[in-house]
C-alpha cells in the first residue's frame, strides 16, 4: 500500500512538472488538484480525522449546552438527543466531520492560479474555519429539530435540511474565493476590476 502510495506520488509530482513546463495551465490545475486530494486522503485522513471529528462534536456540544436541547460525549464523537418521548444519538463520523469538504477546497484552492503563495495559506486557513463553522450550524440545526418534532424527523433533518444548510454556506464561500477573485482579477487588455 505504502509503495503504491509513493510511486503515486512520484508519477504526480512528475507529471506535474511536465505540465509546468508545458505551461498547460488548466490540465496542471485539475491534475494537481485531483491528485492532492487524493494524496491527503491517504496521507491526511488518519493523522487529522479523529481530531476533528471529536472537535466537531466538541464545538457542537457547547451550543447544545447553552440551548439544553442536547449533550455532547465529544471523546467518542457522539452528542445525545433527549425530548419528550425518545432520545437518540447522533454519531460524528467520518461523513460529518466535513474532512472531505475541507480537503477539496484545499486541493482546488492550491492550483487556483489567482492568489500568491501567502493568500492561498490565509484563505486556506479561513476556509478551514468556515467549514468548520458551517458544518458545526449543520450538526446543532438537525439537533434542534429532533429536539422539536421528535426522532421521525432525523431523516428529512439529517440528509435533506442540514446539507442544504451546509451546502449554502459552501457554495458562498466558492463564490468568494473562486468566482469573485477570478472576475476581479482577470485582464482584458489592458482592463483591469482591481485598478478600476
Amino acid at each position: 500500500m505504502n509503495i503504491l502510495v509513493i510511486l503515486f506520488s512520484i508519477i504526480w509530482i512528475y507529471i506535474l512538472t511536465v505540465l509546468n513546463r508545458s505551461k498547460l495551465d488548466f490540465w496542471k490545475f485539475c491534475w494537481g488538484s485531483v491528485g492532492l486530494f487524493i494524496l491527503m486522503m491517504l496521507w491526511v485522513q488518519p493523522i487529522v480525522l479523529d481530531s476533528l471529528t471529536k472537535a466537531v462534536a466538541s464545538v457542537s456540544g457547547i451550543l447544545g449546552d447553552l440551548t439544553h436541547m442536547y449533550s455532547s460525549y465529544f471523546q467518542y464523537g457522539i452528542l445525545f438527543i433527549s425530548n419528550n418521548n425518545s432520545s437518540i444519538s447522533l454519531y460524528i463520523d467520518y461523513e460529518c466531520s466535513g474532512f472531505i469538504e475541507i480537503m477539496a477546497f484545499t486541493s482546488l484552492l492550491w492550483f487556483f492560479n489567482v492568489y500568491s503563495f501567502y493568500e492561498k495559506i490565509v484563505i486556506n486557513i479561513f476556509g478551514f474555519i468556515w467549514i468548520f463553522i458551517a458544518n458545526v450550524i449543520r450538526i446543532f440545526i438537525i439537533c434542534a429539530l429532533i429536539y422539536f418534532f421528535g426522532n421521525n424527523i432525523f431523516y428529512f433533518a439529517h440528509t435533506i435540511f442540514g446539507r442544504l444548510v451546509f451546502y449554502s454556506f459552501s457554495i458562498a464561500l466558492y463564490f468568494l474565493v473562486f468566482t469573485k477573485a477570478h472576475i476581479i482579477r482577470q485582464k482584458v487588455g489592458s482592463f483591469n476590476y482591481e485598478l478600476n
